[in-house]
């Protein structure tokens, strides 16, 4: 089973859609095996957009800048999910980072509309709901960045009979 890290970010948690983004991944079959909700410093965001995802050093000190505020404008809810290939198939409901380039069914596509063009006109963040671990390798960081061992639950939920041979 592989576990991804999965922040919906001030935004959602401002326009109320939480439960609603946590219900569709409960729905494919994801467990929810961490959660929290936090206020991150901007230190806690600094590791994770530059020192794990390189924000800085990809998009510019500009777009990092533009990201923390719009982090930093109110409370996030952090988890952990656990699957088979949890990572890509989360990043397949979440769809594009850009929300105008996010496909219809996707969390971004039916819940939030801006552009690159936008943002960069406004000088603001991007509000796209969630973040969403890249690959497998960025998940593991990510996991033990925002979450200690001791607050990742192992437990059996009734779906995983049927995705794991041998659980009865």
């Amino acid at each position: 089973m592989e576990r991804t890290l999965v922040v919906l970010k001030p935004d959602a948690v401002q326009r109320g859609v939480v439960g609603e983004i946590i219900t569709r991944f409960e729905k494919v079959g994801l467990k929810v095996v961490a959660a929290k909700m936090l206020q991150p410093s901007e230190d806690h965001y600094f590791h994770h957009y530059e020192t794990i995802g390189k924000v800085v050093s990809r998009r510019g000190k500009e777009v990092f800048d533009m990201n923390l505020d719009y982090m930093m404008m109110g409370p996030v809810i952090a988890f952990v999910l656990e699957g088979i290939e949890a990572v890509e198939l989360v990043r397949k409901m979440v769809g594009a980072t850009e929300p105008k380039s996010a496909l219809p069914g996707t969390i971004r596509g039916d819940y939030a509309h801006m552009s690159y063009a936008h943002g960069d006109k406004a000088k603001t963040g991007i509000p796209n709901l969630v973040h969403a671990s890249g690959d497998s390798d960025e998940a593991k960081l990510e996991v033990a960045h925002w979450f200690s061992e001791s607050e990742i639950f192992d437990y059996t939920a009734v779906h995983e009979k049927y995705t794991q041979k041998g659980k009865k």
